[in-house]
């Protein structure tokens, strides 16, 4: 069997939106590989160091890549800082154009297929703490219904959409939203996939192709909701 040869545009994807760390090198928007880390809080040890390494261990160095992509948000404040960071850097280091991708997205792509064969529509979320989630629905064909918004889950919260179409629910919000989700015959819920930037090829080589590049000075992340910053309590004494 011929080794596969792998083709440019090369893009590297960064996804630093959850507490997993994940980073992807596509071809022509075909995977050639990645690798992810699931340890909270340690993404501004571990991300360039990941990138390194599959850069070396697929045997592409920093000068054959044509364009990096980091997620934009929403997620975690702290982890869409030190990504967007990192790749702001590199892009300025290696003079390489910037694409963004936002962390609903990239959740959702990696059940497209899923989706099609159930004919269902997708709900991705993320935890925004309590029962606060980021989520955004498209529809079988990763067409937008709703767009990415903040939304506070009640028991009634799908009811609506639920009765009317077949919905695959996915991403590190769906656990808690389970005791919910349950009552309605017409949710799936996959609870287990993560935030990862694997499932990405196609729609980030259509964005280069695109030319639908960021500005390295002005580009921020979607945090969709303002860092309140809190103090501790003082202790009684």
């Amino acid at each position: 069997m011929k080794p596969k040869i792998y083709s440019p545009p090369f893009i590297l994807a960064l996804e630093s939106a959850t507490e997993i760390a994940s980073v992807a090198l596509f071809s022509a928007g075909e995977l050639m590989g990645h690798m992810e880390y699931h340890v909270p809080r340690t993404h501004a040890k571990l991300l360039l160091p990941m990138i390194q390494t599959l850069l070396k261990d697929l045997g592409v160095s920093l000068d054959q890549l044509d364009a990096l992509a980091v997620s934009k948000g929403p997620g975690s404040y702290t982890g869409l800082r030190v990504g967007v960071s990192t790749m702001k850097g590199l892009a300025l280091a290696q003079n390489l154009p910037l694409l963004s991708f936002d962390s609903l997205t990239a959740i959702a792509y990696q059940v497209e297929d899923l989706a099609r064969q159930l004919e269902a529509w997708i709900c991705p979320m993320i935890d925004a703490r309590r029962m606060e989630v980021y989520m955004a629905l498209f529809n079988s064909e990763m067409e937008v219904q709703e767009e990415i918004q903040a939304k506070i889950i009640e028991k009634d919260s799908f009811a609506e959409l639920l009765a009317k179409q077949r919905v695959l629910f996915v991403g590190n919000a769906v656990e808690k939203c389970l005791s919910i989700l349950k009552a309605f015959p017409q949710a799936i819920y996959l609870p287990t996939t993560i935030s990862s930037s694997r499932a990405l090829g196609t729609f980030l080589h259509r964005k280069f192709e695109r030319i639908e590049f960021e500005d390295l000075v002005t580009f921020e992340p979607f945090y969709l909701k303002d860092f309140v910053a809190t103090k501790p309590k003082k202790l009684l004494g």
